[in-house]
């Protein structure tokens, strides 16, 4: 009987480092899609409002004393 219940407890112990392993890797995963949507949307917003923005604070400095 205590072999039976030491090869249970190996295997739901083995079963559960693997279940929290992978927990871990999915979330590193998930921030780095993440991270990688917020570089992309950044690189559009400065590629579509650069010029604007450009011309915005050359007309603030201009105005500057």
């Amino acid at each position: 009987m205590l072999p039976l219940f030491i090869t249970l407890q190996t295997i739901f112990g083995d079963a559960k480092a693997r279940l929290t392993g992978e927990e871990k890797g999915a979330t590193a995963v998930e921030y780095g899609l993440l991270i990688g949507l917020v570089a992309i949307v950044l690189v559009t917003a400065i590629a579509l409002l650069g010029p604007a923005f450009t011309t915005m604070m050359g007309n603030i400095i201009a105005r500057l004393p």
